[in-house]
């Protein structure tokens, strides 16, 4: 591969993280059980043994390492940085004993706060569909907390079934690299990030992947959330992203999920932020008696479409783009509704038979 960024070739800012998270997940694993970072089975849980929960370390690390051979250190590498370890310390204290909402809630908000206060990430205008969006100060800052906040939560609620947190987010992550690299010619900032957790991410995906021998833990999936809303927000500075579409197409399948978790919770009158349920979109296809692999795969197919949707936009095909974004939403809907995501189907069948 000829493509190079800041001076190294591509496959190698791949293959280095991807290396040592591969080979540091087995030391992970051992620390998480020492410390009782551990998922023990319960109603709410998929896995039937105590699992190791601390397998956002071994991606974070892996990145790290990778940062220090081909990145390039700036404020904006600092905030990002120390952004990252708040959340891994959050996260990590979770994974131990679980923390309370309001906790989570405050470590994100300081988080997302040092990118913008101190990183000067922030989010000044947007175009989307044709609109074209300006945030004035200071609601461009907070604007912008709101997003960082947002991405994280709807990683971390992906992260409910072997492979899928790290597998849809290693297929955002390649799918940035590629349009950028590939269809815009850019190389910022953005792309050394992207690369790094997309290698990252790769190997631990190899001891996640179903049957899953480690998970996340609420260490990887906000790190991650983090690193993606952070992605997307250089994208902008960067030329990466020419649309906010872009990213969102990409992460279609968790934002929605989370949209009809809000719903359907709703619906039954329970707080949608803190009234855990196992009818999200994994769920439903485990009860359609798919495995947890072919759940996996089938979701993973439809974060590929979405992304290839993505590509075909960034590439100036805008309206084909958004005629097969609105069918695969089509698609999408009516297999929601073939499932109890947004309410349940016996219910209903309940209710027809006392009438």
């Amino acid at each position: 591969m000829g493509y190079t960024v800041n001076g190294h070739a591509v496959w190698l800012i791949l293959i280095v993280p991807f290396l040592v998270s591969f080979f540091l997940v087995p030391f992970v694993k051992k620390l998480a059980f020492h410390i009782d970072a551990v998922d023990y089975p319960n109603q709410r849980r998929i896995n039937k043994v105590p699992m190791p929960d601390l397998g956002g370390l071994a991606v974070f690390f892996s990145f790290l390492f990778g940062f220090i051979f081909f990145g390039q250190g700036n404020v904006q590498m600092i905030s990002i940085l120390m952004s990252s370890f708040i959340v891994i310390i959050m996260g990590l204290c979770d994974d131990i004993k679980p923390l309370g909402a309001k906790w989570q809630l405050l470590a994100q908000v300081v988080a997302a706060a040092i990118l913008v206060f101190y990183g000067h990430i922030t989010l000044d205008e947007v175009s989307i569909l044709g609109l074209h969006l300006v945030f004035p100060s200071p609601f461009n800052y907070l604007f912008t907390i709101f997003f960082v906040i947002t991405v994280i939560n709807v990683i971390n609620l992906s992260d409910g079934l072997d492979g899928l947190c790290s597998g849809i987010s290693a297929i955002y992550f390649a799918t940035v690299s590629f349009i950028a690299l590939f269809i815009n010619r850019v190389a910022g900032f953005d792309i050394v990030l992207s690369l790094l957790m997309c290698g990252s991410l790769l190997g631990f995906l190899f001891h996640n992947f179903p049957p899953a021998k480690i998970y996340l833990g609420d260490t990887g999936s906000n790190f991650i959330g983090l690193l993606v809303a952070v992605t997307a927000l250089l994208g902008f500075k960067t030329a990466t992203f020419t649309s906010l579409i872009i990213p969102l197409i990409v992460l279609a399948t968790p934002i929605f999920d989370v949209a009809f978790s809000i719903i359907r919770r709703g619906l039954k009158r329970k707080n949608p932020f803190t009234t855990p349920d196992r009818d999200h979109f994994h769920h439903q296809l485990l009860k359609m008696q798919f495995s947890t692999k072919s759940s996996l795969l089938i979701i993973y197919a439809i974060n590929i479409l979405f992304a290839l949707v993505s590509i075909l936009y960034a590439a100036g095909d805008t309206n084909y783009a958004i005629f097969l974004y609105v069918c695969l939403m089509i698609l999408f809907l009516f297999i929601v509704l073939k499932t109890d995501i947004l309410f349940s189907h016996e219910d209903r069948k309940k209710k027809k038979g006392k009438k």
